[in-house]
């Protein structure tokens, strides 16, 4: 059987997401992004088209980088406003059957305990379709935000961050015996207390005694995610996520990244999805001519904003043929080594702002829809990828594009499926039950019944 093509889509709970500028397209609905309605008829046409999930992308704090303002992305919208995503998912669960959630949420401002029953919530509500993207932050703004003068260092971060998910799974996996329902039962009571464990921690960031508030959700762990990509992030990565997003590239890097992913996870089972940007028509020249239309509504200010911040660059500073320094940064260090790769050691803005097609660094695929799927195929092949994170650009026609024209094409081709799977995210994703399984350190936290 050939091996089966994953889709999410990427977006974020906001007007600009990814490309730039797209908003002012007069087809974009994004600006509706602040009602339920708009995520709704969303998530319909995601499971229409058997979409795995919707990866939520989020961020706490504004782009305040480039010129040292936030004014640059408050005017053409560049992930501000922007609305807390968790609270969208059971709206679109309960209008859906199937599809996955994939939750940003930022652990270096959230208190374990209180994120722990949130995420087990979440879980039980959506009946098993939720998921986490683990991320540490990266903007010094959201750290004054929480009354910090800054973030973290890079790697601090992650040590942080494996301090947080061994509590987690402690209170998600250890709190709670399997049978703790059960047993209350065959006593009269609704648990038995003896089935109950308190999680009690004494560590270097955190302290706890308490026990979980939430009985067990169907998955326990949500489907974990993770996107970091510096050599710390791959540690993180290969001990804990389930689920890696990596940016896309030359294929040969993209390759080697995700060869070093899975050979670090060793064991484990690992899916890892590429981000990419479709343009698609029935023919060629229909996709060209759909480029060219969304080009005219592309923002370079926007993709300034944005680059500025994930890379950790004023590129105000710069004249447009200037070299570009690019030392130590808090930010996110796998974007500035990618951004070298791809402009060379002597960068410029002018080469920076040329990447940006669609107001972002990363180049659409455009294309027939049998040359889309072609693409798509090709990443599978020589990139050894599991499936894409989809972003958008003029919504909601650039994903109704792919379930109307690409979904057919590849199922025809036999690498997607024509229905889902039973059971949970997990079980969709993996076909291996709704728990995390050894040697995954959550499963090694569980209470057994």
């Amino acid at each position: 059987m050939k091996k089966q093509i994953k889709l999410n889509a990427f977006d974020m709970a906001c007007v600009g997401h990814i490309q730039q500028g797209m908003w002012r397209h007069p087809r974009d609905q994004a600006t509706q992004y602040n009602t339920l309605d708009y995520w709704i008829r969303l998530a319909r046409t995601l499971e229409r088209g058997l979409f795995d999930g919707l990866f939520l992308a989020d961020v706490l704090g504004v782009y305040d980088v480039y010129g040292g303002s936030p004014d640059a992305a408050i005017r053409e919208a560049a992930q501000v406003p922007l609305l807390d995503p968790m609270l969208l998912v059971p709206a679109m669960a309960a209008a859906t059957e199937h599809l996955g959630f994939g939750i940003t949420c930022n652990l270096a401002y959230e208190a374990p305990y209180l994120f722990a029953r949130r995420m087990s919530t979440l879980d039980h509500l959506t009946k098993g379709r939720a998921g986490w993207n683990i991320v540490t932050g990266y903007l010094d703004s959201a750290a004054r935000a929480m009354g910090l003068s800054a973030q973290m260092a890079h790697d601090d971060r992650y040590d942080l961050a494996d301090e947080y998910m061994e509590l987690v799974y402690r209170l998600w996996e250890g709190s709670w015996g399997a049978d703790a329902r059960s047993a209350g039962a065959a006593m009269g009571a609704y648990a038995d207390p003896s089935r109950i464990r308190r999680v009690r921690h004494d560590g270097a960031q955190y302290k706890l005694d308490a026990i979980h508030l939430v009985e067990p959700s169907p998955q326990r762990t949500p489907v974990l995610f993770q996107a970091g990509a510096s050599d710390r992030g791959r540690r993180f990565a290969a001990r804990h996520a389930e689920c890696v997003f990596v940016n896309g590239g030359p294929k040969p890097g993209v390759a080697q990244l995700v060869a070093d992913l899975r050979a670090r996870a060793g064991a484990r089972p690992l899916c890892v999805m590429v981000g990419a940007t479709l343009i698609v028509g029935r023919t060629e020249a229909e996709a060209r001519n759909k480029l060219e239309d969304y080009r005219r509504h592309a923002s370079v200010e926007g993709a300034l904003a944005h680059a500025s911040a994930s890379l950790g660059i004023d590129f105000a500073r710069y004249g447009m043929d200037e070299p570009v320094q690019s030392g130590p940064t808090q930010a996110i260090q796998s974007n500035v080594e990618a951004m070298a790769r791809a402009a060379g050691p002597a960068w410029t803005k002018r080469k920076l702002i040329d990447q940006f097609v669609l107001g972002s660094r990363q180049p659409p695929v455009v294309g027939s829809a049998e040359q889309v799927a072609d693409a798509l195929m090709q990443w599978m092949d020589e990139a050894d990828v599991d499936g894409f994170n989809l972003s958008r650009t003029v919504m909601p026609e650039c994903l109704e594009d792919v379930v109307e024209l690409i979904v057919p094409i590849l199922q025809e081709r036999g690498v997607f499926k024509r229905a889902y799977a039973p059971g949970t995210y997990r079980d969709k994703l993996f076909g291996a039950g709704a728990l995390l399984q050894p040697p995954h350190p959550a499963a090694h936290s569980r209470f057994e019944g």
